[in-house]
């Protein structure tokens, strides 16, 4: 996949490599790159070779959120025109978000405002230590709308009133406590432990993990009744699953499972 504003990577193993690509901007969010990251999720979602998502910043910043300018050539449109600008935000942010496979957040720097939300969209964060972090939209006028049903998962509710009021920039270790980030480490260890996270994705058999993916979103949203019934099916569903033999097979033979 060829793109102006982001650059995609597949490995022999299926790991594919999402890098925001406009550094002069530190990654914001312009139409052409929301566009290009639909297309990306359109695209890996079809493909069964890729396993695991890595999304990432070029440069020095992670995301700062939305490009200034793309908003401001916004102001003057009709409603109906500004409503489908956000609206296609939101689209790409929900197809990040409903990915079958393992997205995870290679958070190399500074991310603001719709990059927070980008992270939130992702299974798994790993950042370096000296990131940081900040929900500036209220500063400048606006409203974290379009992230906030991510962020506020992600973080809380207690967590994102405080921080969607004032705008503050906090730190890789406070992030981390909120749930932001899964991991904070040293800028040298960040590949290393990125890559102790995709061999453990890995070892286990993609279609029950996309099948898992669907599973929390169902249970984090449904009624204990509607919890029990639908869990039943899944698992006897999975046992009927050719990964779901190969892999009890694998285990009582000791050999590795097909897709190891």
């Amino acid at each position: 996949m060829n793109f102006k504003f982001l650059t995609y990577e597949l490995d022999t193993r299926g790991v594919a490599t999402l890098t925001l690509n406009r550094p002069d901007t530190h990654n914001a969010l312009n139409a052409g790159l929301i566009h290009e990251l639909q297309k990306a999720c359109a695209a890996i979602e079809q493909d069964n070779h890729v396993r695991v998502v890595i999304l990432t910043g070029a440069g020095a910043s992670f995301c700062a959120g939305g490009d200034l300018r793309w908003m401001q050539s916004n102001i003057s449109k009709p409603r109906d025109q500004r409503i489908q600008e956000t609206g296609e935000l939101a689209m790409m942010l929900a197809m990040l978000n409903g990915l079958s496979k393992p997205l995870i957040a290679r958070v190399q720097g500074p991310a603001y405002g719709g990059g927070v939300g980008m992270i939130s969209v992702c299974d798994i964060a790993i950042g370096v230590n000296t990131a940081t972090f900040g929900l500036t939209e209220v500063k400048l006028g606006l409203t974290p709308a379009t992230i906030s049903p991510y962020v506020v998962k992600r973080i809380g509710e207690p967590n994102a009133r405080r921080n969607f009021f004032n705008s503050r920039i906090f730190k890789a270790d406070e992030a981390q406590q909120m749930g932001l980030l899964t991991l904070a480490v040293e800028a040298d260890e960040l590949d290393l432990t990125l890559e102790q996270e995709i061999k453990l994705i890995l070892k286990c058999a993609p279609g029950a993990i996309a099948s898992t993916k669907k599973l929390i979103a169902y249970v984090d949203s449904h009624t204990s009744a509607e919890n029990k019934a639908y869990t039943a099916g899944n698992l006897a569903d999975a046992w009927e699953t050719e990964e779901g033999q190969a892999g009890i097979n694998a285990f009582l033979s000791k050999e590795k499972a097909p897709w190891v």
